[in-house]
Formats: C-alpha cells, sequence, structure tokens
C-alpha cells in the first residue's frame, strides 16, 4: 500500500492494466493469415479479371449465342469446382467468400462483353453506342435492377440477351447463394463431427 492507502500501480504504463485489455474495452482480434490470404485473392481476381476486359482484343465475330453459351457454361463449371473446393476446405466461409469474388465478376463481365459486342457488330442494338465502360454499366444496372433507362435494349437480339441476363441474376443470387451456404454449413458440420483446425 502506498501513502494514500491505494494498492500500488504494477503496469509499467502508470495506470493501464498489462492483460491486454484496456479499460474495460476487449482485445482486438487480429484477422488470421488465411482471412487475409483470401481477401488479397479475392481483391486480386476480381481487378485481373476487369483488367482483362478492357485489355482483351475482342472481336465482332464472337458475338453469337453459342459463345454466350459457352461463357455461361464455363461459369457454371467453375461455379462447381468452387462449391467442391468449399465442402473439402479447412476454411469454408473464406473459401465462399472466394468463390463469389470469381463467379460473379465472370457472369457480369461475360454479359458486359457481349453486349458491348452487339453493338459493335449490329450498330443501334441499344439506345446509344456502347464502349466497355457503358457495357459494364448497363450490365450492373440490369444485374442491380435499378435500370435507370438511359440506355436500353432496342433490337429484338440485343432484348434476348437481356432477358436472360435477368433470369441469370435470379439464379445467380437466388440458387447459386443458397448452394454456397448448403457447402459451408456441410463443410462445417464435417469439421464439428471431427478436429477442428
Amino acid at each position: 500500500m502506498d501513502a494514500t492507502g491505494s494498492a500500488p500501480d504494477s503496469s509499467p504504463t502508470g495506470g493501464a492494466p498489462t492483460d491486454g485489455i484496456r479499460a474495460g474495452r476487449p482485445r482486438r482480434r487480429r484477422p488470421s493469415r488465411a482471412a487475409l490470404t483470401a481477401t488479397l485473392r479475392s481483391v486480386t481476381t476480381a481487378t485481373a479479371l476487369v483488367a482483362a476486359y478492357y485489355v482483351l482484343p475482342f472481336s465482332r465475330d464472337h458475338v453469337d449465342v453459342t459463345n454466350l453459351g459457352l461463357g455461361l457454361g464455363a461459369v457454371a463449371v467453375i461455379f462447381a469446382l468452387q462449391v467442391r473446393s468449399i465442402t473439402r476446405s479447412a476454411h469454408p466461409r473464406l473459401r465462399a467468400v472466394e468463390a463469389l469474388a470469381t463467379t460473379m465478376p465472370l457472369f457480369l463481365l461475360l454479359y458486359a462483353t457481349t453486349y458491348y459486342l452487339l453493338e459493335e457488330s449490329t450498330p443501334g442494338s441499344f439506345s446509344e453506342s456502347l464502349s466497355r465502360t457503358d457495357s459494364l454499366y448497363f450490365t450492373l444496372t440490369v444485374f442491380s435492377t435499378v435500370g435507370f433507362g438511359d440506355i436500353v435494349a432496342r433490337t429484338e437480339p440485343a432484348r434476348i440477351v437481356t432477358m436472360t441476363q435477368m433470369v441469370g441474376n435470379i439464379l445467380v443470387v437466388g440458387v447459386a447463394t443458397r448452394i454456397l451456404f448448403g457447402a459451408v454449413e456441410s463443410a462445417v458440420r464435417r469439421q464439428s463431427g471431427g478436429t477442428r483446425e
């Protein structure tokens, strides 16, 4: 006890506790290495896909229903592989975030590319000429259901492609998200039945 009758402060900082908790506040948890790695991979993947969209040369010959169908098939295969990796992952929630960071940009950029090529091959397909940025903008307004009305599909092929994106949006947001959650739940159940990492 000191002269005031209280116990001496053993803290080297002159009052702050040394156990890692300051003034009743719990210690902040640092993000795990796995979380940082998953975040970095997700950001890198999305950035690389957008960069590829702007850099790759596209030809008017690439616009047809077959190429769109093949692209959507490739997105579905990548999604299925991602779901499989989630169920086997030690960090299924992080893998689900990575899966979304790959699948969503691929899906949206596929449609942006299709709109861009459609306008290039058949000028007047939309209410204004579309650059790559305009095509991506239109894709995102359709995906988010904002529909500002500044760019609209005018020709029948453009409207058909836009309708397929609308249906795809519902499937991606509803069904695909549910499948991802199911894969995460399955992996967590499997881990809780065995040893947790």
